[in-house]
């Protein structure tokens, strides 16, 4: 490299911009290989010029590099030879043989040295064809593009441009590779017209890719090899005079200082993609929060409504019994009756056959409906929770950055809330607490006393109590005393009274079920905001953090652009 003081200006500034570059994506949890692609950014500054070749295996690259050196340094074969990158660097034979290759500090590339001075300050990389049937193959070569400084695409005149081809020099366009176009195997081309042909489908295939028209050279490695006692094939000479041209002290400089800003331009706009597609990811992420709270509003509204039918069929339930009590009251109030009405113990007895009946069983059973499907609606809420967060799955633009792993472990927080609300949340605990309400508030209506009545015995103590407040109604009554007027005003205070007592039974039945919903419904509502606050507070912090990496971003654009300019002026 031509290192003048503008130069050595330009390298300071460069690798002071890769560090920030770095320090940037490390900061923002973007993928490692961001990261480590920055890191070779830096380091390809102090390397020396890498040429790269690349091609598919059948395009011969392994004949056009030993034609392009004169010398058989490569293995050529039908089937794909090359399975590692091989980097040739000039280098002095021992004991007149070339070198053997040199391990690297990765496996799968290898050094060799040979003696051929033009590769003086230049590394000529052999990589493996990009349609090789080993995929690990296409991963090297992929992966080694964003070091090359200058790449020869080779191609063959037998079927040129491929769509393998087109998809790596689409690749290499991203990486604003500097590319030379090179169709091998020309001689199989007969006429001047037909070399016209290739040239111009190669030229305009590449132009669509890269978006320029790079210079494409016809050439053939087999006319090269077997005719170089004679001047060789026309085709090499307008290529190696092209390659001198390139690699000349100031052309070398400029391509030197411009890949690694190339690489950092492709680098940066990487991490701007994922910073636009978190951002997108956020967007989608509030409509959830608003989706679940519409869900919850949803669900509160089912919720009342199953309520209201439950409480319909608590109440007929004291219709009916109500009905049965008026109907044993008019029949048992009359004189014709007055035996059984001096026994009070007669006619409570009655009272519970006749009037009360199932009463005790009926209302326990609606009770542990409505626990069974109060808990069960809560429980389908949540799992509806669970299911649509998980079906939240972000681009794989953000795929292994912190973003997204921050992001999933949270999801699969809300998740795990879901989960032991489910568990923590059982019909035993909701009954417990629906009887210790019930008989709280139920102590002055039917007089239940303190003691820990469950909702399994409420009904039975329910039975007990009206039967001995409708055996009250006649204590103190005597045969004597029953006179016509008097049992008339007797039955109809019954009746008065048991009303009453209904109604109130009623009405506390249906507060104590209403304040419990309630009351279960705000824990449930508490627990999906406890669950919920994390991931809310996650959101406000990324957007933030994003807001600021955007800032930043465009500063190192801005540093970026101004580089760039300065190196193409060299």
């Amino acid at each position: 490299m031509l290192v003048t003081p503008q130069v050595q200006s330009l390298l300071t500034r460069e690798r002071g911009l890769l560090a920030d570059l770095q320090a940037f994506l490390v900061a923002q949890g973007a993928p490692p290989e961001a990261v480590a692609q920055a890191r070779q950014a830096m380091q390809n500054l102090g390397e020396s010029f890498l040429l790269v070749v690349v091609g598919e295996f059948n395009a011969g690259k392994s004949s056009f590099i030993n034609a392009l050196l004169g010398e058989a340094v490569l293995p050529e074969g039908v089937t794909p030879t090359t399975d590692r990158i091989y980097v040739l660097v000039h280098g002095e034979r021992v004991d007149g043989r070339n070198a053997e290759p040199e391990a690297t500090g990765d496996p799968f590339v290898v050094r060799l040295r040979v003696p051929i001075a033009a590769l003086d300050g230049v590394a000529l990389v052999d990589t493996p064809g990009t349609n090789a049937i080993v995929r690990q193959h296409q991963v090297l070569t992929e992966g080694f593009l964003p070091r090359a400084d200058l790449l020869l695409f080779l191609t063959s005149a037998d079927r040129p441009f491929t769509e393998s081809e087109r998809q790596f020099l689409a690749l290499a366009a991203r990486w604003g590779r500097t590319v030379i176009m090179v169709v091998n195997k020309a001689d199989l081309l007969e006429t001047p017209e037909q070399r016209e042909e290739v040239r111009a489908f190669v030229e305009a295939g590449a132009r669509r890719e890269l978006n320029l028209t790079p210079p494409v050279y016809l050439v053939s490695a087999r006319r090269e090899q077997r005719a170089a006692e004679s001047g060789g094939d026309e085709g090499f000479r307008a290529l190696r005079a092209a390659l001198q041209a390139r690699l000349g002290e100031r052309e070398r400089t400029r391509l030197k200082l411009s890949s690694p800003l190339n690489a950092a331009a492709e680098i940066l706009g990487g991490e701007e993609r994922r910073a636009s597609a978190a951002r997108d990811t956020l967007k989608a992420d509030l409509d959830t929060l608003g989706s679940l709270e519409a869900q919850r509003q949803r669900h509160q509204e089912t919720m009342q409504g199953e309520l209201d039918g439950q409480l319909n069929r608590l109440g007929r339930l004291l219709s009916e019994f109500e009905a049965r009590a008026d109907k044993f009251i008019d029949a048992s109030l009359r004189l014709g009756n007055f035996r059984t009405l001096i026994n009070g113990r007669a006619i409570e007895t009655q009272f519970r056959e006749q009037a009360i009946s199932d009463l005790p069983d009926a209302i326990e059973r609606q009770f542990a409906t409505m626990i069974d499907r109060f808990v069960e609606a809560n429980l389908h809420f949540w799992e509806d929770v669970q299911a649509f967060l998980i079906r939240r799955q972000p681009p794989g633009e953000i795929a292994r950055t912190r973003f997204s792993y921050d992001r999933h472990a949270l999801i699969e927080g809300i998740a795990g809330s879901a989960s032991r609300h489910i568990a923590e949340v059982t019909e035993a605990q909701l009954t417990r607490q629906l009887a210790a309400d019930t008989e709280e508030a139920m102590k002055g209506v039917v007089g239940l006393g303190a003691g820990g009545v469950g909702i399994g015995v409420i009904g039975a103590v329910l039975a007990g109590t009206l039967a001995a407040d409708f055996t009250f109604i006649f204590s103190g009554l005597a045969i004597g005393s029953l006179g016509l007027l008097i049992l008339p005003a007797r039955r109809l205070k019954a009746l008065r009274q048991l009303r009453l007592k209904v109604t109130e039974l009623r009405e506390s039945l249906e507060a104590i079920v209403r304040r419990e919903y309630g009351r279960e419904q705000e824990r449930a509502d508490a627990r999906l905001q406890d669950a919920m606050s994390p991931f809310t507070r996650f959101i406000e912090g990324e957007q933030q953090r994003l807001q600021a990496a955007q800032v930043q971003a465009t500063g190192l654009r801005g540093q970026l652009a101004g580089l760039q300019n300065e190196v193409g002026a060299v």
